[in-house]
């Protein structure tokens, strides 16, 4: 599967999670089956789809974990473990980043894709070391996101091809 592809399956997936919201006003509503009671200042869990558009219209604030925070201590782990190891993502963290940074002002954004670019620098660079010279093992692939795991396996079938065309085949 292609990257763009995996992105928008497992985004999907993202979506379909509940997430923690706080009701701005007294609000009753059925959404495609799902029905929705709940009072002003009230917090539950809903899906995180319908948590967007109500959020949209002002009736709910959504209670995120602080994706920056979670960025800066991927930053520094990933800057600990040195040029050789790579440290552990969740599988959903650039799905959770992209999606928490839609909500900044522009300067915030600005910010934070800056250190998320680097991040990413980071972590690319290691992963090409990684993919040029074994397959995917469960251990590494539990520690990179889902868009990680696709760049790997890319880089990797890629490495053996070009590997291919400049030894010839085999006698």
């Amino acid at each position: 599967m292609e990257l763009e592809d995996t992105t928008k399956v497992y985004s999907v997936g993202y979506d379909l999670e509940d997430v923690k919201v706080e009701f701005s006003h007294d609000l009753k509503i059925n959404v495609s089956g799902i029905q929705i009671d709940g009072k002003e200042g009230e917090i539950m869990n809903i899906p995180r789809w319908i948590a967007k558009t109500l959020h949209s219209d002002n009736h709910i604030v959504i209670h995120e974990q602080d994706m920056i925070q979670e960025l800066k201590q991927a930053k520094v782990k990933e800057d600990v473990q040195g040029e050789d190891s790579i440290s552990s993502l969740d599988k959903f963290f650039y799905i959770r980043l992209n999606d928490y940074m839609q909500n900044l002002p522009k300067d915030d954004f600005d910010k934070v894709e800056s250190m998320l670019n680097q991040l990413i620098r980071m972590r690319q660079g290691k992963i090409i070391r990684l993919a040029d010279s074994s397959t995917l093992t469960s251990d590494l692939g539990s520690k990179l996101s889902v868009e990680e795991e696709v760049f790997y396996n890319q880089i990797h079938n890629a490495s053996i091809e070009f590997k291919k065309q400049i030894i010839g085949k085999k006698k």
